[in-house]
């Protein structure tokens, strides 16, 4: 176990291993997400948008700009929807090289791991540029749509794979994967 100084807010904080302590928050306050966003321009007609973030009220910024720093990569931005600041990773790139591989090493505990175990399989395979094709896309969909099951989706599985002429059973893991 590592045990590091920061400097919060400047003020010195102990802290008993730093990346055990970003999972546990993560855990409760952080989110997987795999967007998707209708483009001509791509050859599935679809961008696929994954994501990395965690939301707080702006008077425990310091957290996030601790994740900031710890990742060494993201974005703070407000989020206006709900007045709390928002650490946000986009980039394909920094979610393959730093987010994943930090979530691997220290596993979530929640049911979220799952929802992470599919997210990382995403990363992957837009990393790969399976998103460009429509089997990739259609397993990226399969994966995507069983994150997050209390979420609400701007598109459905059949809305986005239907555009495609392609069929798709999707199981909700609240119903033990019947269809």
């Amino acid at each position: 176990m590592s045990v590091t100084i920061l400097a919060v807010a400047n003020t010195p904080v102990r802290s008993m291993d730093l990346p055990s302590y970003i999972s546990g928050y993560v855990d409760g306050e952080g989110c997987f997400n795999v967007s998707f966003c209708r483009r001509a321009a791509m050859r599935t007609g679809w961008d696929v948008r994954p994501s990395f973030s965690v939301s707080q009220n702006d008077d425990r910024q310091e957290v996030l700009e601790l994740m900031l720093d710890y990742f060494g990569c993201g974005t703070l931005r407000p989020d206006r929807s709900d007045n709390t600041v928002k650490f946000e990773v986009r980039a394909i790139a920094n979610l393959i090289d730093r987010v994943v591989p930090h979530f691997e090493a220290y596993p979530l505990v929640s049911a979220k791991r799952r929802d992470f175990e599919g997210f990382a399989a995403v990363c992957r395979l837009v990393a790969a540029g399976s998103h460009l094709s429509q089997p990739g896309l259609r397993a990226i969909v399969e994966l995507a749509t069983v994150m997050n099951a209390s979420g609400r989706r701007k598109f459905t599985a059949d809305q986005i794979l239907g555009s495609q002429d392609l069929k798709v059973i999707v199981s909700a893991s609240s119903n033990g994967g019947k269809t």
